[in-house]
């Protein structure tokens, strides 16, 4: 019998699968630590316009994974892509993930492993000890996430510091919020314009037709941990629920301190959870989703439900679309004001430069090469994984591919990296594997440099022309590891570096199995035919 949570979850998003015409209406969900994803190619119309995705399971967005903090986690992901379309290798990322002692299963394909090929599996297996909150999962091969390989990933705290302030936080409080594009990655070429904002995998397009849109669910009187995560190709959304505060109590699975808002900047790749308390009179209400960019005129507002979902308390009319209005004054979310609940310390001294190891990234767009740089190097993935080269003896940054984009790091070193705002398509969400930070400058020109409790997280903003964001880490974690934009349409055109830590320490510290040994040689033997993609004309929809 479904609870009744689960029963106000009825409306809730899920994939419209073209090929049955229905619309699956509670979120998938894997229960558990182990799982099995088949990754295949199917055909859907999550805004109401059909065309060919990459689905999970059946599913897009991916089936929620659920785990308690120190589960080991083992996902068996299956590669059943058969369309020409769309890319046909994959492999998965678990984003947030610090993946210690598994640097092989970080999943950043040319980094920590080689492509899973079609008609193959593989098993990933890592440790969550240490670590709870909200992250999500995947691909991590060139724009295939785009095609809608991407899902959340909850791990559960049983003694949750904020547990106090929340009544309900399960399967149906999670929204994902992701930009949707009416044309295969592959064949996208110039600058990608996402055609809408999905939220829990359902939106309208403008001019399209007005399909449903995802609803929440509430009961008055009741407090909500929302987990808001960014699932997103390109935009950064202005996230905000009419009539509703927004307390924040986590970035990116560190716990912070209680800091209200009415809305959020929310970027490629980020997460929050929020405690919505449901105290407003019983109706409808706009869950807003504003895009910094899209096609035609999506970024500009919510015309016809564009951006939008709804928040539904039980018992408000069920076939209306809501009238709330936005505050005409919001409290607006400034990351300075965000700070950690545990108050740890920041890495090295406390003025710039004064960490062991200072990097200084100079970003730079080529419109000729249509390439982007850092410090003079478009960023390539190797044929050969980095980790492979390292466990195969090579040691030196110099020596390891991509020529240029890796850099060497000591171990248990103090490690700050700036990162100046302001190049072409600007603000670049800035995300690192293997670790969070911690953000001792913020973007925007007048920011201070602050040493004393500032946010961590795992994907900062590095704002526009004349920014500079400075993030400091500590060297525990012995591995490859990509740091790149989580624009995920500019890490294919180069805008990525290798940070190869504890070089000397990564094959003691990272034993990987066989079936990983097993990846490039199946990978490499592949025909053209399974590689090779069909580029399809834009659609004419307009």
């Amino acid at each position: 019998m479904l609870s009744f949570s689960r029963l106000l979850s009825m409306t809730l998003a899920s994939v419209v699968l073209a090929s049955s015409a229905t619309a699956l209406s509670i979120l998938p969900e894997v229960t558990g630590a182990q799982a099995t994803l088949v990754v295949s190619s199917a055909v859907a119309a999550p805004d109401g316009f059909e065309r060919p995705v990459t689905v999970v399971n059946g599913f897009t967005p991916a089936p929620l994974i659920k785990a308690n903090t120190g589960d080991l986690l083992q996902i068996n992901v299956v590669n059943n892509l058969t369309d020409p379309s769309m890319f046909r290798g994959t492999s998965i990322h678990w984003h947030g993930m610090y993946q210690h002692t598994t640097n092989w299963a970080d999943g950043a394909a040319g980094v920590n492993q080689c492509p899973i090929s079609p008609g193959e599996s593989f098993l990933y297996q890592f440790s969550t000890a240490g670590q709870a909150g909200t992250y999500w999962y995947h691909s991590h091969y060139r724009t295939q996430y785009c095609d809608g390989l991407r899902g959340p990933l909850v791990i559960y705290d049983p003694n949750d510091p904020a547990a106090g302030m929340y009544d309900i936080d399960d399967e149906n409080t999670i929204i994902t919020l992701s930009d949707w594009y009416h044309l295969q990655s592959p064949s996208i070429t110039g600058v990608a314009a996402n055609d809408a904002t999905l939220i829990n995998g359902q939106g309208r397009y403008p001019g399209g037709p007005q399909v449903d849109l995802a609803v929440l669910n509430v009961v008055q009187g009741k407090r909500y941990r929302f987990r808001i995560i960014s699932m997103s190709c390109d935009p950064n959304y202005i996230f905000s629920i009419d009539g509703h505060e927004l307390t924040i109590i986590e970035a990116d699975g560190q716990n912070t301190r209680p800091y209200t808002v009415d809305s959020i900047q929310i970027l490629a790749g980020q997460r929050y959870s929020v405690v919505l308390d449901a105290n407003q009179p019983v109706d409808n209400y706009w869950i807003r989703a504003l895009p910094n960019s899209g096609n035609y005129d999506l970024a500009t507002g919510f015309f016809q439900g564009t951006n939008s979902a709804i928040l539904r308390y039980f018992g408000a009319p069920m076939t209306v679309d809501p009238t709330s209005i936005a505050p005409a004054n919001p409290v607006v979310f400034d990351e300075t004001l965000l700070h950690p609940l545990d108050n740890s310390p920041v890495p090295g001294e406390p003025y710039p430069g004064g960490a062991d190891v200072n990097i200084n990234l100079a970003l730079d767009f080529d419109m000729e090469a249509w390439r982007f740089y850092i410090n003079g190097v478009t960023f390539q993935p190797p044929t050969i994984p980095v980790l492979l080269q390292i466990l195969s003896g090579v040691q030196a940054a110099q020596s390891l591919l991509p020529e240029g984009s890796v850099y060497s790091l000591p171990r248990n070193a103090s490690i700050e990296i700036s990162i100046p705002g302001g190049v072409i398509s600007s603000p670049h969400p800035f995300h690192l594997h293997g670790h969070a930070f911690s953000v001792v400058k913020s973007a925007g020109i007048d920011t201070p440099y602050n040493y004393v409790n500032p946010v961590r997280r795992d994907v900062v903003n590095t704002g526009d022309v004349g920014s500079n964001t400075t993030i400091r880490f500590r060297t525990d974690n012995a591995g490859p590891w990509i740091l790149h934009c989580h624009i995920d349409w500019h890490l294919d055109l180069g805008l990525a570096i290798i940070l190869a830590e504890d070089t000397p320490d990564v094959s003691r510290a990272n034993p990987a199995p066989s079936s990983w040994d097993n990846l490039c040689p199946a990978f490499s033997s592949q025909p053209p035919s399974a590689t090779s993609i069909q580029i399809v004309p834009t659609p004419a929809i307009y």
